[in-house]
């Protein structure tokens, strides 16, 4: 209750950046639950709050150090997201990628990022020798997940709503996908509902946006780079201006940058 107070504060000040708030409003309910151990993921370039390095940094040590003066013991990484992370942007999309990894497939940077993560968690826990990839070849992953889920009420194998409006964007002349900017393709996601302008907005479940190439990848004219899927064709114009300015295919392939920037702690 505390902290809705003060977010409204900060909308109404200006003072949403402010790293300080941020790290406090964060950091408060972690310590707030008992947690003995934290592995934070804090995100840095055009998709993230934190556009710069350096700000990312700043914000990392300060929740890393009032982690430390309240007894929990607290790590974060630094991770890269000028690039969406692996292929899918939005609700129903996103889930059905992550229960993917689950099983032990999808794309390898979230399973890259989910192993990092996972190898910081364990060694803060004291298990620094237990193997979270093995986890996810032999089924324990999606075994414990499917237990997770079963012990709220809910069906891990309901299936996941699906979109009325299908758009595939093709490329246009053959080269590598440069970059596929992070900020861009959010917008196109929130321009096809995935995502509120207001608080009282709804949100479409199976909205949002698949990339069928990444940075690095080289494509040919009419190869699918993106497909754009939403409950209400009204909403796909708009959308598709936002994603076709996402991406940019060059004709010489480009230098690929750490997923996992720093690690502080």
């Amino acid at each position: 209750p505390a902290d809705r107070k003060l977010y409204a504060l900060r909308d109404v000040t200006g003072t949403v950046e402010a790293i300080p708030l941020i790290a406090s409003s964060i950091m408060s309910k972690k310590i707030a639950e008992g947690t003995g151990a934290l592995v934070l993921d804090v995100k840095v370039g055009s998709g993230a709050f934190m556009k710069n390095v350096d700000d990312a940094r700043e914000l990392a040590r300060t929740m890393v150090e009032l982690g430390g003066a309240h007894g929990v013991r607290t790590v974060a990484l630094l991770t890269d997201m000028s690039t969406p992370l692996g292929l899918a942007v939005g609700n129903a999309v996103e889930v059905t990628e992550s229960v993917e990894v689950l099983a032990g497939g999808g794309p390898a940077d979230v399973v890259e990022l989910t192993l990092a993560l996972a190898r910081e968690m364990l060694d803060a826990a004291g298990l620094p020798d237990a193997d979270p990839a093995a986890a996810l070849r032999d089924g324990r992953a999606m075994d414990s997940w499917r237990t997770m889920i079963r012990a709220q009420g809910g069906d891990p194998d309901a299936p996941m709503p699906v979109a009325n409006e299908v758009e595939v964007v093709t490329a246009t002349e053959d080269g590598w996908v440069a970059e596929v900017d992070a900020y861009a393709i959010g917008v196109a996601a929130w321009r096809l509902g995935a995502g509120r302008a207001r608080k009282e907005d709804p949100v479409s479940i199976p909205a949002g946006v698949v990339l069928h190439r990444r940075p690095g990848d080289r494509v040919r004219a009419g190869d699918p780079l993106f497909e754009l899927r939403a409950e209400h064709a009204e909403r796909i114009p708009a959308a598709l201006a936002e994603a076709r300015r996402a991406v940019r295919v060059a004709p010489d392939a480009p230098d690929t940058a750490p997923l996992v920037v720093e690690r502080i702690g």
